[in-house]
């Protein structure tokens, strides 16, 4: 098991029981099955971001509270150096480096995500969630495929997108891609 992932989960189960909600009643307030939240605080398996950043909104927290522990502190500014933000790796593939950390009270969370490249015959995982995203390539092919819809976003390119309709990213000709994403909700 991933330890980050593992430590995640850990987080969703200590705020879960310090505040004395059931498994049924968070699993129903942020769409989930029963099965699926306590997959989530098994810590065995990928928890997607926008996932994380509902249950952190249903909780009243900071994305960065859940996913790292730490609790914003600037309400003026905050300056990420370049490499220099708060990365996770979900998985081999998505690597996301949060560039706001510790701004409190944000209404939207910026990243740098970088996809690897994948099989070609590897399905596209489709993810949906309330709010808006947009994404501007970096460096890279990305192809992102909006409910049936492939667009193909070359370095420079940029989508602003309803990302409660199911969505899908995959790098293109076997590279890295790397891409500015906000995701607002």
């Amino acid at each position: 098991m991933d330890e980050q992932i593992r430590q995640i989960a850990e987080r969703l189960k200590g705020l879960r029981d310090a505040l004395e909600l059931k498994i049924e009643d968070i699993a129903a307030d942020c769409g989930l099955t029963v099965d699926e939240y306590r997959t989530m605080e098994s810590g065995e398996h990928d928890l997607s971001v926008s996932l994380l950043q509902r249950i952190a909104h249903k909780y009243g927290i900071t994305l960065d509270e859940l996913m790292f522990g730490e609790e914003p502190k600037m309400d003026a500014y905050f300056l990420t150096r370049k490499d220099a933000g708060i990365s996770v790796e979900r998985v081999k593939a998505y690597k996301y480096e949060l560039l706001a950390s510790g701004f409190k009270h944000r209404i939207a969370d910026p990243f740098i995500v970088t996809i690897e490249p994948k099989p070609a015959d590897t399905p596209l995982f489709f993810n949906e969630h309330k709010g808006q995203e947009f994404h501007m390539v970096i460096k890279g092919r990305l192809l992102v495929n909006i409910n049936g819809k492939e667009l193909i976003l070359e370095p420079g390119d940029s989508l602003y997108f309803d990302s409660g309709i199911p969505h899908g990213l995959k790098a293109l000709d076997d590279k890295p891609v790397k891409f500015l994403a906000m995701v607002m909700q």
